[in-house]
């Protein structure tokens, strides 16, 4: 198939790029590298640089697509709060631009990357999908938003879609990980304390009614991750939109993920505890049945170890090199 990949330099997008070539497929990366690396685009895929909503009509001109897989966002949360109208244009707006873009070149095959931020802070774990959708904050408002405007389109228009929501992504996949310039996740948080670019790391809160004291997440291997994309994208069906969890089931706490990676990684890793933030859940765990059941996914790299020493052997790679090389 020839697919198109929007945000295909960040660090989902990329990884997912790379293994829809190993499977054989023509991918078309688009990035404005706005947050993305350019070194993370896999080679083997023809880049378009620009924005989605600029360069969607010319992209899809030259025909011949089967598939897109729209991974370009915003997504940091307290960036969200701060400035939600970001959040409108560059989530929301741009999947509209997209969607008419697909529609008008006939474009019929769509795979989402949404996100757990839909549910909020849900009552019961293990989070299924037909929980309450109350998102807290503008990012997952905007995914929200954009997952009901993919059901109307399905619905209206024949559109085969699947929304995946990821919970706690983490790992590495070969030669790409996580290369942001702004980092807000707990393991390559904890990876730069080993590698001596941050003193310590803060653990919000260790009163959580968990067995530890401290929170607890539910941690989802990148590679498992595309695996499902892949399964997701050879499976739609037009004029349905199917919306499914992806995590491994197992949650880790906040000191467990810092131990593994003291052992991981040889570092003492000194950590500190810091005031509970407002709004963290103290637990949020998937459900991913209904995937495991309807499209066969069986994630493999489910355990805390892998995913940490895959993180790892990237990030020490990494080392000091600038985040300004990424563009």
């Amino acid at each position: 198939m020839k697919l198109l990949v929007t945000g295909g330099a960040g660090y989902v997008g990329s990884v997912c790029a790379q293994v829809l070539l190993e499977a054989g497929h023509e991918v078309v990366v688009v990035d404005n590298f706005s947050t993305g690396n350019r070194e993370a685009v896999p080679a083997g895929a023809r880049l378009v640089e620009g924005d989605i909503r600029d360069v969607a009509a010319d992209v899809f001109s030259e025909g011949g697509f089967d598939g897109v897989l729209h991974f370009a966002a915003r997504s940091l949360v307290g960036e969200s709060v701060e400035h939600p109208e970001e959040y409108w244009r560059h989530n929301v707006v741009t999947t509209l631009v997209l969607l008419d873009a697909m529609r008008a070149a006939d474009v019929t095959n769509l795979v989402f990357s949404s996100t757990a931020a839909t549910y909020g802070e849900p009552e019961v774990v293990p989070i299924t999908e037909d929980m309450p959708t109350q998102p807290t904050n503008p990012y997952g408002a905007s995914k929200l938003t954009i997952d009901h405007m993919i059901t109307s389109y399905a619905h209206a228009h024949g559109l085969a879609a699947t929304s995946l929501r990821y919970f706690n992504v983490a790992g590495a996949y070969g030669d790409i990980g996580e290369n942001r310039e702004i980092e807000t996740h707990l393991i390559p948080l904890v990876l730069q304390v080993a590698l001596g670019h941050r003193e310590q790391i803060f653990m919000f809160g260790d009163d959580w009614p968990t067995a530890d004291g401290t929170p607890v997440r539910d941690y989802i291997h990148i590679r498992d991750l595309a695996d499902a994309h892949v399964l997701a994208l050879e499976t739609n069906e037009p004029g349905r939109h199917r919306i499914y969890n992806l995590g491994s089931g197992d949650g880790y706490s906040v000191r467990e993920v810092i131990e593994m990676c003291r052992k991981v990684t040889g570092h003492p890793i000194p950590a500190e505890v810091a005031p509970r933030r407002a709004g963290d859940p103290a637990t949020l765990i998937a459900s991913s049945d209904r995937i495991r059941r309807e499209l066969g996914w069986n994630p493999t790299r489910t355990d805390l170890e892998t995913i940490v020493t895959d993180a790892w052997a990237f990030t020490s790679r990494l080392g000091d090199r600038a985040w300004s090389t990424r563009r």
